[in-house]
């Protein structure tokens, strides 16, 4: 479990630094900052657990850079304010590939207990979900709106991942759609 090529195999730290967050990432989500170890990690990556530490530093330090890969959600602060509930209900609703979101909210939840991970994790949310988000508000409780539609957002996404709704028709998805929608819009409204 090195990074020593094989012969015939060239070294490639692009390649490497990857695998290493992709497995961080996994097993973050698995087991939650607590109980994710660096070795574990190195050996999904399948390097020499000193190469996580070459690449990263320390185990927080790797865990903010996964962080920092969270998927962009810039898309929920662009367009009108006035249709924010409508649009956004469809997109949590109607998208079934959440799964790298999931695996996202996992991380989060699996590691909130954790007094290493609390403050990476607040600062996280704050610079890339709330902050942007409260900016797109505008106006007055900007940040209070911001939180209070973030959380319906990520509870929502968590629990589409667990029941997807399908025990509803179409006809109680379009209610669930059009019911979410208005909460949503009045969550952001000032």
């Amino acid at each position: 479990m090195t990074d020593l090529p094989a012969p015939g195999r060239t070294r490639n730290a692009a390649a490497t630094r990857q695998a290493i967050l992709d497995a961080a990432h996994h097993r973050f989500a698995k087991e939650g900052y607590d109980g994710a170890s660096l070795r574990e990690i190195a050996a999904a990556a399948k390097v020499d657990a000193a190469l996580v530490s070459r690449y990263f530093g320390s185990k927080e330090e790797l865990f903010v850079e996964v962080l920092n890969c969270a998927p962009d959600s810039s898309d929920l602060f662009e367009g009108e304010l006035g249709d924010f509930g409508t649009r956004v209900a469809a997109k949590i609703l109607d998208d079934r590939d959440v799964d790298q979101g999931v695996e996202y909210l996992l991380i989060m939840l699996r590691s909130a207990s954790s007094p290493a991970a609390a403050e990476p994790l607040r600062r996280s949310m704050r610079t890339h979900f709330h902050d942007p988000f409260a900016a797109y508000l505008g106006g007055p409780h900007a940040d209070v709106r911001a939180r209070l539609a973030g959380d319906l957002i990520m509870g929502v996404c968590m629990s589409q991942a667990i029941s997807a709704d399908h025990d509803l028709d179409e006809e109680g998805q379009a209610n669930l759609r059009k019911r979410l929608a208005l909460v949503l819009q009045a969550a952001v409204e000032p």
